[in-house]
């Protein structure tokens, strides 16, 4: 206890030492808002990242698959190393927030606040470069393109994101704002945190014909709407009541006009689960429903799988060390329990996989809204209060100095 105390003045002077780099913080923020770009290829967004770190006495190396960047800080004193991650990429979606910084590029925005994410990152480097003479080893900055369904993170393991530091971390953090909790507010939680996700296209299979004569045709069409009562019948009727999962058709698509019985009927979804266990239950169970009730009506099927990303598990132990350097560096008052688990994928979930870490949630909700009514991540309209940021710089910095003490 006495050790943390000692401790609890340099790490509260942490959060107006981020205060004092927001102009610079807001200024990339901004750039990078107007700019979105997609995917795992991000020229114009790793040029402006290599930018604002090319004073810092880092050692900076780029992707060759990708447009990742990955900067090491070494520390005056020899010890583990540490991975701090931000993702970068935006998503294919006109914005409508009304921001005078708003995306200029059309079908593409920051609707999940990576920008902010990586913006924060970026003077978290800063904000620790002056702090070197406190680090016992070595910080990893991890700037991943590829977040939104690019397996981006992946790209990076593979090119030795974990092996950068000189050897491999011995643990990973990770923030994510969010428009749905009051800003500065941190959540975090051990074990599970974000879900699976996997999306899968069925293509039932009859034999067209006029659609007044059905008895000449086999129509595809009932086969498919069985399908999607049985497979949402399936997740309450062969998985646990307390172990949380999710199948939902979202597409289904049929014929091409009213007097004809098309040859094909296509279903389209998505499953969402909280264990691998669970998930690949389900995706074992997706092809059985479909397979049988195809042949019940005298169809058949093909059914495809598109594995998205593990689930999202944090390590106890991080996840409470991480609550420790928010209730140190922001307040106890800015530090809540997360309740439950969230049911969207993230991709850190493969770091997560290979190395002890957690996943935290920053609140960004806009002054003057109620949480609940913010429009949410994801959506055209949502907007992110910058302020959140010099938490999030703080507690990137805060949690590295944490791990890393002489």
């Amino acid at each position: 206890m006495r050790r943390r105390a000692a401790h609890r003045a340099p790490e509260r002077a942490l959060l107006s030492d981020a205060r004092a780099l927001q102009p610079d913080t807001v200024a990339l923020r901004r750039t990078l808002h107007r700019h979105p770009e997609l995917g795992l290829d991000l020229p114009t967004t790793q040029a402006a990242v290599l930018a604002v770190l090319r004073d810092l006495p880092l050692t900076i190396t780029c992707g060759r698959t990708s447009t990742s960047v990955v900067a090491t800080l070494t520390g005056h004193h020899p010890g583990p190393a540490v991975l701090l991650r931000a993702d970068m990429d935006a998503l294919p979606l006109r914005e409508e927030s009304g921001l005078d910084h708003a995306s200029r590029v059309d079908g593409a925005m920051h609707a999940c606040g990576h920008d902010l994410h990586t913006a924060m990152l970026a003077s978290a480097a800063r904000l620790l470069c002056g702090r070197r003479d406190r680090l016992a080893g070595t910080v990893v900055f991890m700037f991943q393109p590829g977040e939104e369904s690019r397996h981006g993170a992946l790209a990076m393991l593979s090119e030795g994101v974990l092996e950068a530091g000189g050897s491999l971390p011995t643990s990973a953090f990770a923030l994510h704002v969010t428009s749905r909790l009051s800003s500065g507010t941190l959540q975090t939680r051990a074990d599970s945190i974000m879900a699976s996700s996997d999306d899968f296209t069925v293509t039932v299979r009859g034999s067209g014909g006029h659609a007044s004569a059905p008895h000449d045709a086999l129509d595809p069409v009932p086969a498919a709407a069985a399908m999607v009562g049985a497979l949402h019948t399936m997740v309450s009727r062969r998985v646990s009541a307390f172990d949380p999962a999710v199948l939902t058709v979202a597409h289904l698509t049929a014929g091409t006009t009213t007097n004809v019985i098309p040859e094909t009927a296509t279903l389209e979804g998505t499953v969402r689960s909280l264990s691998e266990e669970t998930r690949e239950q389900l995706l074992g169970e997706l092809r059985r429903v479909c397979l049988g009730t195809a042949d019940a009506y005298g169809c058949t099927a093909e059914v495809e799988i598109d594995r998205g990303y593990p689930v999202t598990v944090n390590d106890g132990e991080v996840a409470e060390r991480v609550a420790d350097v928010g209730r140190s560096v922001l307040g106890s008052r800015f530090v809540e329990p997360m309740p439950d688990p969230i049911m969207g994928s993230e991709d850190f979930s493969y770091v997560l996989g290979r190395v002890p870490g957690a996943l935290a949630f920053l609140g960004a909700c806009p002054p003057g809204i109620d949480p609940s009514d913010s429009p949410p991540n994801h959506s055209n309209r949502v907007v992110f209060d910058e302020d959140a940021m010099v938490a999030g710089v703080a507690l990137y910095a805060g949690y590295a100095l944490e791990v890393l003490r002489r």
